[in-house]
């Protein structure tokens, strides 16, 4: 084989690995803490082998399929041990470093739906499960809206005292009212399971006017949702801003 043949199949390989490969998720840790991110995913093989440690300052990128959907959250307070089995103080996922499930609420959300092929994605931030630490998606290189999403407002120094998650006696976590009451009215759920039966609470209502881009209660749709198209996401945990 020739150089310029041996040239010319190198660069199709490139362009085809280029064109086959998937999202690129950074999440980074601004808190002033440890946190242990939870992956969890909706279709094909945990991202980042479900959970990791993420010290204060420190960040980590991995890649995503196209057409993968799934979510990301923070745990806070966890004592692992050396097989990675341990608690965790808020977004536990049944004491497991590297998740198998979802995390436990109060547990704030970053969700995707990746459409790939020229598709538009769908991210938001949902603070439906409740809230634990502040978070942030920001698109990166996509086109289209590709609007921030994200929750900035600490939501536990001012969440009621019949929402608060406590460890310590400090305030870790608040939940939803869902969460709280099991009632329909907040769960969205029997008679109120619909858009049309279903609207903010004086709860939810708190939530949206901390967080206005982030999910308050399930049927938050219109100002909550957002697309982009053909982007990376950096995901931020207790941002400062956009």
């Amino acid at each position: 084989m020739s150089i310029l043949h041996r040239i010319s199949l190198l660069l199709i390989l490139f362009l085809l690995g280029n064109s086959a490969s998937g999202t690129v998720f950074t999440l980074e840790n601004r808190c002033s803490y440890t946190i242990w991110p939870g992956t969890l995913t909706g279709n094909g093989a945990a991202l980042a082998d479900g959970g990791f440690t993420l010290p204060p300052g420190a960040s980590m990128s991995f890649p995503a399929p196209p057409g993968w959907s799934g979510r990301f959250w923070a745990r806070t307070g966890c004592n692992f041990d050396a097989s990675g089995n341990g608690p965790c103080s808020t977004g536990d996922c049944g004491g497991l470093l590297k998740c198998t499930g979802g995390g436990a609420p109060p547990a704030s959300l970053a969700e995707f739906t990746l459409v790939g092929d020229g598709g538009k994605d769908f991210y938001d931030v949902s603070l439906v499960d409740g809230y634990n630490v502040g978070v942030g998606i920001r698109p990166s290189g996509g086109t289209g809206t590709c609007q921030y999403a994200g929750c900035v407002n600490d939501l536990n120094a001012n969440c009621p005292a019949e929402l608060q998650v406590t460890a310590s006696g400090a305030v870790v976590a608040c939940r939803s009212a869902c969460s709280a009451f099991g009632a329909p009215e907040f769960c969205c759920t029997g008679a109120h399971s619909s858009p049309s039966t279903c609207g903010p609470t004086q709860y939810s209502e708190m939530f949206k006017n901390a967080c206005p881009s982030a999910y308050s209660y399930a049927y938050d749709d219109a100002s909550s949702t957002c697309t982009c198209t053909g982007s990376d996401y950096v995901i931020t945990f207790c941002p400062t801003g956009r």
